[in-house]
């Protein structure tokens, strides 16, 4: 239970410092300035105060039965001892703002796991270390258990993340918009309090309405998705991720200690949890802003009310570019507001009051629409002229945003210097508000994509009972005694046959004169592959040989082969040929504590040169099967074009689905291609794989 970490009711700063510029100083300034409603105790044993307050030698000398919260802003060497004195004054929880722990190497390591001996037998929590700590602005608390400069007014927006740097960002971004904030966490190397207990904590607040979380990489992926999974189904958890290009994970690994990857995981861990996931910081702010407030829209349609064109024009786009649909007015609400607007007002969608336009005609407006089954939620494009009352358009804004019908959103275009009233009272009204269009469309698109995304039901993943998991795994462990982690074809194809993955007719051979008896016994024509444990590509290193049509030519082939590789362990995979056929990839890689990604994708040159491929995490259900079939940039070339005749899509999306079985069933394997597969007008058939361990 982390409620005395949010909620404490004291807080000593071991380190406290009578230096204006130091980080001991700067916890207890915060502290006072932000109003903290409990006990404040700074402990310096040179100094009789600090910033006013009595100050102590030591944690033993505090006079409190017990402390909630304790900051430890001194050098590495001496946390283990101030651990041990502060499991004897009875603290609770330690944040640990300085560094030299785990992130410096082995002599930090050791320093590290010295006081989290002592923590675990004294019973307390640890946030950090190296880390800022958290912030609680609960009028009835007003906890500032940190070192950073952002005062928050009180909200409904929760955030935390590994990252303070990023975190601070991200807070400071809701401050510069005038959006409160409630819980802010940022826990550094996270030696004890977890990501993912952090997140329960939120879950379970009832102030907060909204989760923001920044990650950097995962310790435990398991731990993290199903922390997150649990979240997200009470209240909307809204995430960005780090590391999206190769350079970018390494920066980040060498920011938190190695943490992060370049890695797919987890944005599909946040897509299987039902978590909206951002790439920009920006749009991540703007669009809990929107989400602090707003209730989820039933649809994706929308209604535009604006005093001035070209705003709308941009809105309209944006909206447009993201999937949201622009309806027009019921024959009702047209008829409602030509008797109510200026003659010259627009009555269409978006509706134009005219710069003109009073505040009868914006409720006309918002009534209308909020009444008007054609419309899911509402954009007010809202410029500020000096000649309309605009305080009261605000006041008529705020009144039916306050009815909570359908979500709104405003672009309000004005001089905050000189419109502070009309700020005021919509901020106050809890309106949420955007200086320009396109921010204000986009915020309004994630709150219509969260709907989409939290609607979606994926169903539960199909279990086959016709495979034979015993025959495959026992294929497995004869490779395994042999030391071997490249499977042979032969082991590869009788593993995909125990999964009643459809085949080629195949056949073994240990040389040209067994490779043609085999081409005989399958009947022509036929493909020959050179197998050996170096030989990877094939295509690429000629072990490929395709519609041999007689025994002579199959011989001549599998007796180039042998001259031209040379491998000691080579032998022959004679294969059934079979022309045409439309080329997919279906492949799985192993990933730590998730189980595997899925991957469906185009196959051959497209997988190359294209790189039109999508994952998932197993297990794959029948829907999430189908999405990924029809995720792909080329999926309409799957389903027909120009007068072809499509693909068995059905039958691809039933081999993701055994697949996603098999590499469940056999987590030993690390990577597996299917690579090309041929589908077909009526089902598909895999013609070359590969499997590692």
């Amino acid at each position: 239970m982390l409620d005395s970490l949010f909620n404490p009711k004291s807080v000593a700063v071991i380190g406290a410092s009578t230096k204006e510029l130091s980080i001991g100083n700067r916890v207890l300034k915060n502290l006072v300035d932000f109003g903290f409603k409990g006990d404040i105790y700074p402990v310096n044993p040179k100094a009789d105060e600090v910033r006013g307050i009595k100050a102590y030698k030591s944690i033993l000398d505090v006079p409190a039965d017990s402390i909630d919260v304790v900051h430890m802003v001194i050098p590495a060497k001496f946390v283990p001892q101030a651990f041990e004195d502060c499991g004897q004054k009875g603290v609770k929880n330690v944040i640990i703002n300085s560094g030299g722990f785990s992130e410096i190497g082995p002599a930090g390591e050791a320093i590290e796991k010295a006081f989290l001996e002592v923590a675990r037998r004294y019973g307390m929590r640890v946030l950090g270390p190296n880390c800022q700590g958290i912030i609680n602005s609960d009028p009835q608390c007003r906890a500032y258990c940190n070192f950073t400069f952002t005062m928050p007014e009180p909200g409904f927006i929760s955030i935390v993340a590994l990252s303070g740097g990023v975190a601070e960002v991200i807070h400071q971004g809701f401050a510069a918009m005038g959006v409160g904030t409630r819980i802010y966490a940022s826990n550094g190397n996270a030696c004890d309090i977890t990501i993912p207990e952090i997140l329960r904590y939120l879950g379970d607040d009832e102030k907060t309405r909204v989760v923001v979380t920044y990650v950097e990489g995962l310790r435990d992926p398991q731990g993290f998705m199903q922390a997150i999974t649990e979240v997200a189904a009470k209240k909307p958890v809204l995430a960005m991720k780090a590391g999206r290009t190769r350079e970018g994970a390494q920066a980040a690994a060498s920011h938190t200690g190695g943490l992060a990857k370049e890695d797919l995981a987890t944005d599909l861990i946040f897509k299987k949890a039902g978590v909206l996931s951002f790439t920009d910081e920006g749009q991540l702010i703007r669009a809990a802003a929107a989400f602090a407030t707003q209730p989820m829209p039933a649809g994706n349609r929308v209604g535009i009310i604006t005093n001035t064109g070209g705003p709308a024009v941009i809105a309209t786009d944006v909206l447009v570019a993201a999937g949201l649909e622009i309806p027009p007015l019921s024959e009702k609400t047209a008829a409602f507001l030509k008797e109510r607007l200026y003659p010259e007002a627009s009555v269409h969608n978006p509706a134009d009051v005219l710069a003109t336009g009073t505040a009868a005609h914006y409720r006309a407006c918002l009534d209308a629409m909020m009444a008007d089954d054609n419309f899911d939620a509402v954009l007010v494009n809202f410029v500020t002229p000096f000649f309309v009352d605009t305080d009261s358009i605000a006041r008529e804004i705020v009144a039916v945003n306050q009815l909570r019908r359908k979500p709104i959103v405003c672009n309000l275009m004005t001089d905050t210097r000189q419109w502070t009233e009309t700020v005021r009272i919509l901020k106050e009204g809890q309106v949420p508000c955007f200086a320009l269009p396109s921010d204000a469309a986009r915020a309004l698109a994630a709150l219509a994509d969260y709907r989409r995304l939290r609607s979606r039901k994926i169903g539960e993943s199909r279990r086959f009972d016709d495979v034979d998991r015993a025959a495959a795994a026992e294929i497995l462990a004869a490779a395994r005694e042999a030391g071997r982690t490249v499977l042979a074809a032969n082991e590869v194809y009788g593993i995909l046959e125990a999964y009643r993955l459809p085949l080629p007719a195949w056949e073994m051979a240990d040389d040209a004169a067994a490779a043609a008896t085999a081409a005989d016994k399958i009947g022509y024509p036929v493909v020959v592959k050179a197998d050996a444990e170096r030989i990877v590509h094939k295509s690429d290193m000629g072990a490929v040989a395709l519609n041999l049509t007689d025994a002579a030519a199959v011989r001549r082939a599998a007796e180039q082969m042998g001259r031209r590789l040379g491998a000691a362990d080579l032998r022959f995979f004679v294969q059934q040929y079979l022309p045409g056929g439309r080329e997919v990839i279906l492949g799985a890689k192993a990933e730590s504590d998730l189980g595997h990604l899925i991957m469906f994708g185009m196959g051959g040159v497209y997988v190359e040169v294209l790189k039109d491929v999508v994952f998932n995490l197993t297990p794959v259900t029948p829907t999430e099967a189908r999405e990924m079939i029809a995720a792909i940039k080329l999926a309409p070339l799957l389903a027909g074009v120009r007068g072809e005749k499509g693909v068995d899509r059905a039958v691809l999306a039933e081999l993701i689905q055994r697949l996603s079985q098999l590499v469940g069933d056999l987590p030993q394997i690390r990577e597996l291609d299917l690579n090309p597969t041929l589908a077909f007008e009526n089902g598909a058939y895999v013609v070359d794989a590969r499997i590692s361990l």
